[in-house]
């Protein structure tokens, strides 16, 4: 690596550090704890403790109940809603219910309860919320929606929007820019559209700029459990070839891919994630090529402070184009939650090859992410 890419990976690492200092500073409105909950038996279960605790503002069949009961305007979630009641990790809830709806840009009167219930009671009312789902099994828990990596695409279906850029260096130096769109459908079904953008310089220093191929994937979710932490999925896509060939922005084929994915929590909050496929060009003098990509990596802070994220992971990338040499390279990377929500999220890189280093250059990633499902990406910051 150069100085040149090594000191924009440097810049891209504080900016991605300075956004997050000036997100731990916004202002959080106070919440009054709650004292003790009285009343409840020794053994109590989940309903008990929902009864006692939520169902004056929640209802008793999780719904919520009416404006002019709870005395306020701010809409009151849906528990019976599958799509939202799984869709959060449980330490998001528990930070939540134990500290109050700002500590994820919630409305404030949502109150804490961290005084009056133990974490066990809190697990415990977590999951009877989690029970007015009707169809719980079929829906993957968001405690299996590890972090994105920048190139192992991940088993869990999402609602996302994410901009991607990669800065390459060398003697014809690019910058690779691609938006892609994912969109959930049902339970464990996503499609995605991927449109790229790049600028491309040539030997004599010119610079070309224009739309790449377009590609669009599906995948499905075969396999999710909470009792294993995995979550399997396959799928494919198609790559069209939109982009101008001669100006190499393009490849001037179609190319067909199938893949899968599988993810796997490990302990202390760190997971793994595996995903490889087998991509067939339609020009049949472009070799086939076989693909393995594996992501490592822990979250901290998941679930207290100031509701912010740290997601430092590794990626190894294997690739093999058929009849000619393997490629790997190294990815270290960092994500980082910038809304309280977690809904907004920024990532930065590098791609380091391993192998074929005559041939490739290192390059500079960075990512912005907007889990759109959620809300606006202008919402849940104080």
């Amino acid at each position: 690596m150069n100085w040149r890419t090594a000191t924009l990976c440097g810049a891209v690492l504080l900016h991605i550090g300075v956004l997050s200092g000036v997100a731990l500073r916004a202002q959080q409105t106070p919440v009054a704890p709650q004292a003790p909950i009285g009343g409840l038996p020794a053994n109590r279960t989940g309903a008990d403790i929902y009864r006692a605790a939520c169902v004056s503002c929640h209802g008793p069949d999780g719904r919520g109940m009416p404006r002019s009961s709870v005395g306020f305007d701010t809409p009151l979630p849906d528990f019976t809603d599958c799509s939202f009641a799984t869709a959060e990790a449980d330490p998001d809830w528990h930070a939540v219910v134990s500290r109050g709806g700002p500590i994820r840009g919630l409305d404030h009167h949502m109150p804490s309860f961290g005084e009056a219930l133990s974490p066990g009671d809190i697990s415990l009312a977590i999951g009877y919320v989690r029970s007015f789902c009707a169809d719980r099994a079929k829906w993957p828990q968001g405690d299996l929606n590890f972090p994105r990596a920048f190139f192992t695409e991940k088993a869990f279906p999402e609602n996302e929007t994410v901009w991607t850029t990669a800065f390459t260096g060398g003697d014809e130096k690019s910058v690779g820019n691609t938006l892609v769109y994912e969109h959930r459908i049902g339970a464990r079904s996503q499609f995605e559209i991927a449109a790229p953008l790049d600028f491309l310089q040539d030997g004599s220093g010119q610079w070309t700029k224009g739309i790449g191929d377009v590609a669009v994937a599906f995948k499905h979710a075969f396999y999710a459990s909470m009792n294993t932490g995995a979550i399997f999925a396959a799928g494919g896509e198609v790559a069209f070839p939109s982009g101008n060939e001669a100006k190499g922005l393009g490849n001037g084929y179609f190319i067909g891919e199938v893949f899968g994915m599988y993810d796997q929590a490990l302990p202390r909050n760190s997971y793994l994630q595996i995903h490889g496929g087998f991509e067939a060009p339609s020009d049949s003098t472009q070799p086939k090529e076989v693909y393995l990509r594996t992501a490592i990596g822990t979250t901290f802070n998941s679930d207290h402070g100031q509701g912010r994220s740290w997601s430092p992971q590794v990626e190894v990338l294997f690739a093999r184009p058929f009849g000619e040499p393997a490629e790997w390279d190294i990815v270290p990377q960092l994500q980082v939650s910038l809304s309280k929500l977690q809904h907004v999220l920024v990532a930065g890189g590098v791609r380091i090859p391993v192998t074929q280093r005559e041939s490739r250059s290192p390059q500079v990633v960075a990512y912005f992410l907007w889990d759109w499902f959620d809300g606006s990406v202008f919402s849940f910051w104080k």
